[in-house]
């Protein structure tokens, strides 16, 4: 009897999870409300759930220009989720006794090299992997983002040095996308293929992702692919596509919510294929999911887990009921994606956009993931919606601030005199940033990454304000000099002005000393 009474709760409980299921007009509804309330041209979503697809479209369009629609076929540059790729690669050169997680990074890269002698010593291809180096948020992105600039993988391998820790090696999670870039460096130099090929041939291929390409220039059919577009001056805009081809272990892959959908089933199948290939060991399958980096879990966590962290290449933690979820998100200069996986559902969801607003795949990856965790609509476009429009207003009024203090800074009789700081100035990473004078105006130029060019305002007697021709960037930052005792400048420092700033534009890391 007692038996079959928890029979009968079983059955009644599964039978409420299921009710509270969205249904595929609420998604569609979802999707269509929350393109209005982030102000996204197009996202295209994919549901996963026991076996198959059970949701794969897309809604809005995929270009402002051409007003195409955005579809479930449409390729998206999934950045980050691309990082989950790279260490699947190399899990799978640990298999063929090419490479070991904790081999010395140097045991393949002889020439690498970071700022402290010890730690480069030290420093494996799992550190490589798990955001632990020691280097503060983002470290040396400047060499590969935005697009346009010279830095090959051999600059980023060779000035890494220069990159000064902010903490103790293994210490604390930051985020740090160079080391991938050389992990990839790793993987090229143990398989004797490069990155690309290697995802594409012994991954993509044999996964069944038909339509994806580990980066962008592979992509020979772009008849069906988005355009970039961000929020500038107050007005989402299209803008050029933005990826450093250098980066591609780190975020280039391009993709459809359909092949990531495929790339879902196979991890959540233990790594085997449809036609019965085993790609990884059951042994470094699991390995990839396992916590390498701890991340605190806030005291009031929305879905009350007990733990967070980093994997190799994946995101980590428990959800509902002691759920282990995997995800990863990923964000390139006019689009932002989320990947996330509850294996023990057999659950996964895709969303992919085509603006920088990460509140809008909140939004749909959290109110699917609630329906099928049993949480009661918790609200999630209000909420995020109210928090979104509040954040965008929060930075444009520190903008607004800081211009309306550079307009009267043109009366001060204080602001430094061209002779004072025209010049080149040197980072030892990042090389030669350029300060001319025209007889009327003041420009800044970096010389290695020239799509970064703008106007220098003066703002007050030691400070000036770094305004970007590409205004898609909203990375201004204002750059302060030190003089000396002549008055004139020998160093510059810089710090952007508002906190919506990407993080890969570190500029806060430069330390420029005035050359000539």
């Amino acid at each position: 009897m007692f038996l079959k009474r928890l029979l009968i709760l079983a059955l009644f409980l599964s039978s409420i999870s299921l009710s509270a299921q969205l249904k595929e007009a609420q998604i569609d509804k979802l999707i269509k409300e929350t393109l209005t309330t982030f102000d996204v041209p197009g996202i295209s979503v994919g549901v996963y759930k026991d076996g198959k697809e059970v949701y794969a479209k897309g809604y809005g369009v995929r270009s402002l220009t051409s007003k195409k629609d955005m579809n479930s076929n449409t390729l998206v540059g999934v950045a980050s989720n691309s990082k989950g790729f790279t260490c699947f690669a190399l899990a799978m050169m640990v298999d063929d006794g090419k490479l070991n997680w904790d081999d010395p990074v140097r045991k393949h890269i002889p020439e690498f090299q970071l700022h402290d002698a010890w730690v480069t010593e030290h420093f494996t291809v799992r550190d490589l992997v798990t955001h632990r180096s020691g280097m503060g948020l983002g470290a040396g992105d400047l060499m590969f983002f935005p697009e346009g600039n010279d830095f090959s993988v051999q600059d980023i391998i060779d000035k890494v040095k220069y990159l000064e820790p902010e903490t103790s090696f293994r210490s604390k999670f930051a985020y740090n996308n160079n080391m991938f870039i050389i992990a990839g460096e790793v993987l090229k130099r143990v398989s004797g293929l490069s990155w690309e090929d290697f995802i594409e041939t012994k991954i993509m291929k044999p996964v069944g992702m038909k339509n994806s390409k580990a980066s962008y220039n592979r992509v020979t059919d772009k008849s069906n692919i988005i355009e970039a577009h961000t929020r500038a001056e107050g007005k989402v805009i299209q803008i050029p596509h933005d990826w450093s081809e250098t980066a591609n272990a780190a975020g280039g892959i391009v993709s459809n919510v359909h092949d990531m959908m495929a790339w879902a089933k196979f991890l959540m199948n233990d790594a085997v294929t449809e036609s019965g290939e085993r790609l990884l060991s059951e042994a470094q399958f699991h390995e990839l999911w396992q916590l390498q980096t701890p991340l605190k879990v806030r005291a009031n966590d929305t879905y009350d887990s007990n733990f967070k962290g980093y994997g190799l290449g994946w995101f980590v933690t428990d959800v509902k009921g002691g759920y282990k979820q995997v995800y990863h998100t990923g964000g390139l200069i006019g689009t932002v994606t989320q990947f996330t996986m509850i294996p023990d559902l057999d659950l996964a969801i895709v969303v992919l956009t085509n603006q920088m607003n990460g509140s809008a795949f909140s939004t749909i990856t959290n109110t699917i993931k609630d329906s099928y965790l049993g949480y009661e609509d918790r609200a999630w476009l209000q909420r995020l919606g109210k928090r979104n429009a509040d954040y965008l207003k929060y930075n444009d009024s520190l903008k607004a601030e800081v211009f309306a203090k550079v307009e009267k800074a043109k009366m001060h009789l204080t602001i430094p005199a061209p002779e004072q700081i025209v010049g080149t100035y040197t980072d030892d990473w990042f090389g030669d940033i350029v300060i001319s004078h025209d007889g009327k105006k003041y420009s800044i130029k970096c010389v290695r990454s020239p799509r970064l060019f703008g106007e220098l305002l003066p703002y007050n007697a030691t400070t000036f304000v770094a305004k970007w021709n590409d205004r898609s960037y909203d990375a201004d930052v204002f750059v302060q000099f030190t003089f000396n005792e002549n008055e004139k400048a020998v160093s510059a420092t810089m710090k952007y002005i508002a906190p919506i700033t990407d993080f890969s534009f570190d500029f806060h890391d430069l330390e420029l000393k005035k050359t000539h």
